[in-house]
């Protein structure tokens, strides 16, 4: 008897355990806290800095791989938008293509985008054995001879095809192309300073402000302005376009229950009143994403309280790129490379970038040519544009139509032309290379690497077959291909 109660106990003492342990897992996963313990595997590169906010894709517990759906498109709708996109959902909605879809599921993110799952993530986040593309083309060598002897895992190189974005380097954009020079005669990155028919980032700004450049700030008493912080101000353009200490400080609506306070240290939210553009692009990319969250449950120590919190700003210690050991802590926000007062963008392009990044793409910065014309243009010895700097090309100019008027814009989602790459060659490179070489470059990785410090050892022969089959035709004279401006 003695010998069955005690057995009783322990399946008592087990059944409770368990169902506190589940609990105690349940309450982790919904409200906060040691979420690493529960990840069911490494996230990929792109997501991993917001992985502890289980609910930003995980919405609706019961909601399965719809809920998760809808959360991808959330994040990534407007971008899918702006893409040359031949691979839409709608396409396989069509009964026509009923066949196509049972191979491969193109209307869903998850057939592809899968998190949680190393073995199998590919770069870009891809899921799919990287020959995905048979399941739809397997005929493309009798449509293209072109493509005879290439297997589909090459299909994703650089200068060929990007699934949601295969169209931006067809045939008619590389025949625009073809014949160029590795360097064109007027090199220059033209956007940066604007084109005919263009309005520039001040314009919209001063449409906002008073417009007359002020020289006395407007701080209230008691608010002590050294002259490090007047002098800023006085020099920045925030001065010259009307904004004093109080647009920032103190900015009508920006917060109703703090509207009559003082704001020592204007957030994000501040900037965004004017930078509304440069704000929603900034939360997009790995600078920013994390202040882009929405609020979630934390709970606050073991016999703590529930309470609303976001996720911290992101700081150089949660990166997977090598970083500098003293910008560890530092939290990434607006003023982290602008500054507080005088929002120096000079600095932003270059200094602000190597204070964090320590990579050997960025050391090699410094060695590099396009370095050497960035110091050249800085000291008047080379033109307005002529230089390259970190921001000339992972944080381009473009161009937007904000209020029914097409304006010149930094995109501050710093990681938006980066996979694919090719995005970063029709964004920057074009402005002073001609496509050949700027493909070969970036699908050059070593060169990458060394920052682009010699020339490409990688050679991509899309442009040439258009080439040869431009000559074939007689648009072009008949010259050898070795001609083509690849910079070989």
């Amino acid at each position: 008897m003695a010998r069955l109660f005690s057995t009783k106990r322990l399946w008592l003492f087990w059944t409770l355990a368990t169902v506190l342990l589940l609990a105690s897992a349940a309450a982790v996963m919904a409200y906060g806290g040691p979420r690493h313990w529960f990840l069911i595997g490494k996230t990929t590169d792109a997501h991993h800095q917001m992985e502890l906010s289980c609910n930003t894709c995980h919405t609706d517990w019961f909601g399965g791989r719809e809920s998760i759906e809808k959360s991808c498109r959330n994040c990534h709708q407007d971008d899918l938008d702006a893409m040359n996109d031949s691979h839409p959902a709608k396409k396989f909605r069509d009964p026509r293509n009923a066949e196509r879809l049972e191979q491969l599921n193109a209307m869903e993110c998850l057939t592809c985008h899968v998190e949680h799952n190393e073995d199998v993530t590919r770069p870009m986040a891809v899921t799919l054995p990287m020959d995905y593309c048979s399941a739809c083309h397997q005929d493309i060598a009798k449509d293209r001879p072109s493509h005879e002897g290439y297997g589909f895992e090459t299909c994703g190189n650089a200068g060929c095809h990007n699934f949601h974005d295969n169209q931006a380097l067809y045939e008619d954009f590389l025949e625009k192309h073809v014949g160029e020079p590795w360097l064109k005669a007027h090199p220059k990155m033209a956007l940066r300073y604007g084109s005919a028919g263009f309005a520039q980032a001040g314009e919209l700004y001063a449409s906002k402000t008073s417009a007359e450049r002020l020289s006395v700030p407007d701080a209230p008493a008691g608010i002590p302005l050294d002259a490090h912080v007047s002098e800023g101000w006085l020099q920045s353009a925030h001065a010259a376009s009307g904004v004093n200490c109080s647009g920032c400080h103190q900015p009508e609506g920006a917060n109703p229950k703090t509207k009559a306070s003082w704001i020592a240290k204007p957030a994000m939210e501040q900037c965004a009143t004017c930078h509304t553009y440069e704000a929603e692009r900034f939360v997009k990319g790995k600078h920013g994403m994390r202040l882009g969250e929405g609020l979630f449950t934390q709970y606050d120590g073991l016999f703590g309280l529930f309470s609303e919190k976001k996720l911290s700003p992101m700081r150089p210690e949660l990166a997977r790129l090598p970083m500098k050991a003293d910008a560890a802590h530092k939290d990434l926000t607006c003023t982290s490379c602008h500054g507080a007062h005088d929002f120096n963008t000079q600095k932003a392009k270059v200094d602000a970038c190597v204070s964090c990044h320590n990579d050997e793409h960025t050391k090699a910065y410094f060695e590099s040519p396009h370095h050497a014309l960035w110091q050249k243009e800085l000291s008047g010895d080379a033109p307005a544009g002529s230089g390259v700097t970190c921001a000339s090309c992972h944080m381009p100019v473009v161009e937007r139509k904000i209020d029914g008027k097409k304006v010149m814009l930094t995109d501050h989602n710093q990681s938006g032309n980066l996979h694919p790459n090719e995005k970063m060659g029709r964004q920057t490179c074009l402005q002073c290379h001609g496509l050949g070489f700027t493909l070969d470059s970036l699908a050059d990785s070593d060169l990458i690497r060394k920052n682009f410090k010699g020339r490409p050892s990688v050679h991509v022969e899309s442009i040439d077959w258009v080439e040869r089959r431009m000559r074939k035709r007689g648009d072009l004279p008949k010259a050898p291909a070795s001609e083509s401006g690849n910079g070989q």
